[in-house]
């Protein structure tokens, strides 16, 4: 039995910054209403035709890798978390393969939404574990941008959301005492209806559909969210999961160096950092700067609290995630 320790990271946002202010000119908002509820300030939106879900998850996984000195043909295995894939299928996993010239390895696609890079840890962790595998690469990486409603009738969601990739390399780690401790994984489906994009969907609206009603009023292809319901579950759910890592290792609420919240929303994150009583140095947040980035925003926060020295050889590093699904995910990890 082995651990997996995470031995390089890397994110990649795209060059173009939108401010509260500029949503502001094509949706009736504004800075202090965007602030108030969410925390952030601006975020970052793909230029059509310079980056996708996929070219940006490839960027970031160039970084890690460098940083993590494992070579592509050393890399086992892919797994990559995503809801905003290039394509319907193939998933982008192939595509990272194909892109970064990796062998005819498996890749594997992770659709948990906000949780879907804790999940994918998850599983990487596990073949590692049991020694299948030696280095896998990791990636969350998120196109929203295109797919929101930019006009007034949506601004409670598209205010919300930006683009992104993180990326992280897990390698064998005989040490016990270091890498990745445990992770923990649940769902709740019944209220999945509650933060969701149900069309196109074969179960529900497909293409022809959407087509053949040709409806201007049809919402169903765009994020549909139940903010204060799931503002609610979330905080909950949160303290719940990081709680339960904990447990599992026997640790208590101070050992924890750093926490790694999901950027869902930055009243979420002080909502949970107020109830653990930890100060602003053991949480990492970066929404004001990115927005919320789904299954990207674990990575990206990771990677700069460790590219600012936040994160050091020995702490005790806390993921957790709450997200569409709903699903939520924490992973204890000793650096």
């Amino acid at each position: 039995m082995y651990h997996s320790k995470i031995t390089g990271l890397g994110y990649y946002v795209p060059d173009n910054v939108v401010t509260n202010d500029d949503l502001s000119k094509i949706i009736d908002t504004n800075d202090e209403w965007i602030q108030e509820r969410t925390g952030i300030q601006e975020r970052r939106h793909i230029i059509r035709g310079e980056d996708t879900t996929t070219s940006m998850g490839v960027k970031a996984a160039k970084i890690a890798m460098e940083r993590s000195g494992v070579a592509a043909e050393d890399i086992d295995f892919v797994v990559f978390a995503t809801l905003s894939p290039d394509y319907y299928f193939p998933g982008p996993g192939v595509l990272v393969q194909r892109d970064l010239g990796l062998r005819t390895v498996g890749a594997l696609d992770v659709r948990n939404q906000c949780s879907g890079f804790v999940y994918a840890i998850s599983v990487a962790d596990q073949y590692i574990k049991t020694g299948m595998y030696k280095n896998i690469l990791v990636i969350g990486s998120e196109v929203h941008s295109t797919g929101l409603d930019m006009t007034t009738r949506g601004r409670g969601v598209s205010v919300i959301f930006g683009d992104g990739a993180g990326a992280a390399v897990l390698s064998r780690e005989e040490d016990l005492s270091k890498g990745i401790l445990s992770t923990h994984l649940h769902s709740e489906g019944i209220h999945a209806e509650e933060l969701a994009l149900t069309a196109p969907g074969m179960g529900a609206r497909w293409v022809t559909d959407i087509i053949a009603d040709n409806d201007p009023n049809d919402e169903s292809y765009f994020p549909y969210m139940n903010g204060q319901f799931v503002f609610k579950n979330a905080v909950v759910r949160f303290a719940e999961v990081i709680n339960e890592g904990l447990e599992a290792n026997n640790l208590q609420v101070s050992d924890i160096d750093m926490l790694i919240p999901h950027q869902a929303n930055l009243r979420i994150s002080q909502f949970i950092q107020k109830k653990f009583g930890l100060n602003d140095d053991q949480v990492h947040n970066n929404i004001q700067k990115y927005g919320n980035t789904t299954a990207a925003s674990i990575p990206i926060a990771l990677t700069e609290a460790w590219e600012q020295g936040k994160i050091k050889s020995g702490d005790t590093v806390v993921l957790a995630a709450f997200g569409s699904g709903f699903t939520w995910a924490s992973a204890i990890i000793k650096w």
